[in-house]
C-alpha cells in the first residue's frame, strides 16, 4: 500500500503537475512533431536530477533512475505524448491554442502521470535496480513505438519488463481495469482511392465513371465482410472515418478522384489477413464494375496487446495498493481500441492497464477522440501512486 509520505509528497506537488498537464493540453503537437512537449519533459527530468536522453525515435525521451539499493533488474514505464488532428470544442481555459490539434486522448495526462512518478522516484529511490521512464512520441498511428525500437530503445535502455497505462472515460475515479491475455486489438489505417475521368454531372454523366456510386457500394459492402465473412466468435471491426471528393464550389462536376479512409481492428492473425484480402477484392470489384481505377493501402499501426501473466499480477498488486483490491477489475473485457505499445510488448514481457477517468452523475461522459474530451486532473494523484507502487512491487528486495 502506498505509504503516507508518498501520498503527502504527491499532494504537495499536485498544483505543479496540474499546471504541467494543462500546459501540454494547451499546446498539442501531432506525432513526431512533439518538439515543445519533449523539450519540456526533458527539462523537468533534468531539473529533478534525472539522467535524460532525448531524440530517441525522433522526439522520444528516456529518463533513467537507479535505485539506491543494489540490484540488476530493470523495468520500463511508458507514456505517450502526441495529440490528435481534432478541433477542440471544450471551451476550457486551457483549451488548445493550435487550431485543428487537440489532446483528445489524454496523452497530456499520461505524460504528466509519468513525470509525477519520476519526481517521486528521484526524490526517494528506495528500490533495487533501474527504472527507465519512456516518453514515446506518435502513438496515434504515426509509428512512434517502432521508431523508438528502431533507434535501439531496449539495447540502449535495457528492460526486463515494461508497463503502460491509459485513462478510461466512463470508468469511475478510483478504479483500475486490466486483464490477462488479449486486452486490446491490433489495427490499421486503410485508404482507398478511386479514380476516373471526371466530367460534367449535368450534360454527360452517362459518359463518366460515377465515383460516388463506386464509393457508396464499397462502403455498404464493407460491413458484409464483418457480418458474413468472419465468425461471430471472432473480433473484427471495419469503420469509415473519411470520405472526400470533388469541390463544394463545383457541385455540378463529377470528381475524377474520390478517397475513402478508415480503420480496421482484429485479434486473430487469420482475421487480419481476411480483412485485408476481402477489402482489396471488394474495392477492385466495385471499381471494375463501373470502369473506375482503384488503389488501396493498409498501414497496420498496432498489433494486439496481450498482457503477460506475471506482469499483470504485478500491475494488479500495484493498483490494489493504491485503491484497494475491490476497486481493481482484474478481468476487464477485451477492447477494440488499439495501442502501439504492443510493438514494445513484442520485444519485452509487459502489461497494460486502464485508470478510470470519471463519469458524470447521470452516467454520461466524453469519450476519447471526441472534441469535448478532457483528461480528469482528479486522477493525477492515483496515476502517480500507481507508477510508484508498481516500482516498489517490481524492484523491492
Amino acid at each position: 500500500m502506498t505509504d503516507q509520505a508518498t501520498k503527502s509528497s504527491i499532494a504537495a506537488h499536485l498544483p505543479e503537475l496540474v499546471a504541467i498537464r494543462r500546459d501540454i493540453h494547451a499546446h498539442p503537437e501531432l506525432g513526431l512533431e512533439e518538439t515543445r512537449t519533449s523539450e519540456m519533459v526533458a527539462a523537468k527530468l533534468r531539473e529533478w536530477g534525472i539522467e535524460t536522453t532525448t531524440g530517441i525515435g525522433g522526439t522520444g525521451v528516456v529518463g533513467t533512475i537507479r535505485g539506491r539499493r543494489p540490484g540488476q533488474r530493470s523495468i520500463g514505464l511508458r507514456a505517450d505524448m502526441d495529440a490528435l488532428a481534432i478541433f477542440e470544442q471544450t471551451g476550457l481555459g486551457h483549451a488548445s491554442t493550435a487550431p485543428g490539434k487537440m489532446h483528445a486522448c489524454g496523452h497530456d495526462g499520461h505524460t504528466t502521470l509519468l513525470l509525477g512518478a519520476a519526481k517521486q522516484l528521484a526524490e526517494r529511490p528506495d528500490f533495487s535496480g533501474t527504472v527507465q521512464l519512456i516518453f514515446q512520441p506518435a502513438e496515434e498511428g504515426r509509428g512512434g513505438a517502432l521508431a523508438m525500437l528502431k533507434d535501439g530503445l531496449f539495447e540502449r535502455f535495457p528492460c526486463d519488463a515494461i508497463y503502460g497505462m491509459h485513462n478510461m472515460p466512463g470508468g469511475q475515479v478510483g478504479t483500475f481495469h486490466i486483464r490477462k491475455s488479449g486486452f486490446m486489438a491490433g489495427g490499421c489505417m486503410w485508404l482507398v482511392k478511386f479514380t476516373g475521368s471526371g466530367g460534367h454531372g449535368g450534360s454527360s454523366p452517362h459518359l463518366i465513371a460515377d465515383l460516388s456510386i463506386v464509393q457508396a457500394q464499397f462502403v455498404l459492402g464493407l460491413q458484409t465482410i464483418v457480418g458474413r465473412n468472419i465468425s461471430a466468435f471472432e473480433t473484427a471491426v471495419i469503420s469509415v472515418g473519411h470520405i472526400s471528393g470533388g469541390a463544394v464550389e463545383a457541385c455540378n462536376v463529377m470528381p475524377a478522384e474520390l478517397v475513402v479512409g478508415g480503420t480496421a481492428r482484429y485479434y486473430a492473425q487469420s482475421v487480419k489477413e481476411l480483412i485485408e484480402r476481402r477489402m482489396t477484392e471488394l474495392a477492385k470489384s466495385v471499381a471494375a464494375l463501373h470502369g473506375a481505377g482503384v488503389e488501396i493501402v493498409f498501414d497496420w499501426v498496432a498489433e494486439p496487446v496481450f498482457n503477460q501473466d506475471a506482469q499483470t499480477d504485478v500491475a494488479v498488486a500495484a493498483a490494489s495498493g493504491v485503491v484497494g483490491a475491490a476497486a481493481v477489475n482484474a478481468n476487464a473485457p477485451p477492447r477494440t481500441g488499439g495501442e502501439d505499445f504492443s510493438f514494445m510488448m513484442r520485444e519485452k514481457p509487459g502489461s497494460f492497464i486502464f485508470i478510470g477517468n470519471g463519469v458524470n452523475a447521470d452516467g454520461s461522459f466524453h469519450g476519447v477522440h471526441t472534441p469535448h474530451y478532457d483528461f480528469n486532473d482528479e486522477i493525477i494523484p492515483l496515476g502517480v501512486e500507481y507508477w510508484v507502487e508498481l516500482v516498489q512491487q517490481e524492484l523491492s528486495l
